[in-house]
C-alpha cells in the first residue's frame, strides 16, 4: 500500500460534501506530474485530503477504490481520474502551519511541491500526520 496527499478547496468541494455523497472520481488535475502519480495508485492506497486555499488542513483520510481512467470530464486522453471513497476523519486536522514547523516533514511534497495537487506521501510522513492528529488508521 502506498499513500498520497490529494488537494481539494473546500468552497468547491469539501470533505463534508465528500462524506455526505460517499464516493467520488477525483478529476480536474491538468499537471503531468499529478497526473502521473494518479496512474501510479493502487486500489487500497491511502490518501490524505488537504483543504487548500481555506483552512490549509488536513482533515481526512479517503481510500482508493478504482484505478486510473479516462477523464470522463474531457475527451483529451491525457488526463485520468481516479475514483475514491472516504475512510476516517482526522481525529485533529493537521495544518500547514504544523506541518511547516516539525523538522521532521521538511521533505514533504506538502512543503516542497505546495502547488502540487497529488503527492506522494512517505510511510515516515504518513506516520507523523497520523501522530500530530492523534489518528489510529
Amino acid at each position: 500500500m502506498a499513500y498520497w496527499l490529494i488537494k481539494s478547496e473546500p468552497f468547491k468541494y469539501s470533505w463534508q460534501k465528500f462524506q455526505e455523497e460517499g464516493r467520488t472520481f477525483w478529476d480536474g488535475v491538468r499537471n503531468y506530474q499529478a497526473r502521473n502519480n494518479l496512474k501510479a495508485m493502487k486500489e487500497g492506497d491511502l490518501l490524505l485530503w488537504y483543504h487548500s486555499n481555506e483552512g490549509m488542513e488536513i482533515v481526512g483520510i479517503a481510500k482508493l477504490v478504482k484505478e486510473a481512467y479516462q477523464d470522463p470530464t474531457t475527451d483529451d486522453a491525457n488526463w485520468v481520474v481516479v475514483d475514491v471513497s472516504p475512510y476516517k476523519t482526522l481525529t485533529k486536522p493537521v495544518s500547514l502551519a504544523q506541518v511547516k514547523s516539525d523538522s521532521r516533514l521538511t521533505q514533504m511534497a506538502l512543503v516542497r511541491l505546495g502547488r502540487l495537487s497529488v503527492q506522494p506521501v512517505t510511510n515516515e510522513e504518513w506516520d507523523i500526520i497520523m501522530q500530530l492528529s492523534e489518528t489510529n488508521n
